[in-house]
């Protein structure tokens, strides 16, 4: 397998941020510095796409502070995510700096995830490999924790962490402000605990004018 699709959900969906995982540095906004991959390319190519279930947010984000984004393919609708085309090793090196890693190591089990759907390699919050199907003749892959909202508590996510989020989906599905905020509203730690009204400025100051 030489090059597969990522379908980021979060706030990866804005280009200039994964950029940061491929070539290493500290994102604007953030509070953690990436290594980079062993092949800093940009993807060979992007392409908005919606994934079955749902994204939610809980914990405590590292880097945003905040609860932060996981994919649970069980959740009801469909999850805005932005598919990147890497080579197996960026893939490998992106998921090893989300696990707190250091890259450099290919992942063996890559057929095993589009086989089986899934694959935990480890017990932390974006060590399991998700199947998505496939595009254009490659596997679609994204990282989620071992559970689902069904088992985990929400946790309202940080500003900063959703004016990325509003960003990558701007950038990725040109969505407007109220489509973005109409979509975050509805996601488990966002719904209750944002007034939308407040969403609406973050959401409104993180687009471009």
């Amino acid at each position: 397998m030489t090059l597969v699709w990522y379908a980021a959900y979060g706030s990866n969906m804005h280009a200039d941020r994964l950029r940061h995982y491929l070539r290493g540095g500290t994102p604007p906004g953030g509070l953690r510095t990436y290594p980079g991959c062993r092949d800093p390319a940009d993807p060979r190519a992007t392409a908005p796409v919606m994934l079955p279930g749902g994204i939610w947010f809980t914990g405590e984000s590292a880097a945003w502070t905040g609860g932060y984004a996981l994919y649970d393919p069980l959740l009801p609708g469909a999850a805005a995510a932005r598919a990147y085309l890497l080579t197996a090793g960026q893939f490998a090196d992106l998921v090893a700096q989300e696990m707190y890693r250091p890259p450099g190591a290919d992942l063996a089990d890559l057929g095993e995830v589009v086989r089986t759907g899934r694959l935990t390699l480890g017990p932390g919050r974006y060590e399991t490999l998700v199947y998505a199907g496939a595009r254009s003749g490659h596997p679609m892959l994204t990282f989620t924790a071992g559970f689902g909202r069904a088992d985990g508590e929400p946790a309202r996510p940080a500003p900063a962490y959703l004016g990325m989020l509003a960003r990558g989906l701007h950038e990725s599905h040109h969505w407007d402000a109220t489509q973005i905020t109409t979509y975050l509203l509805g996601r488990p730690g966002v719904t209750g605990a944002w007034d939308p009204a407040d969403l609406a400025g973050v959401v409104a100051a993180a687009l471009p004018a």
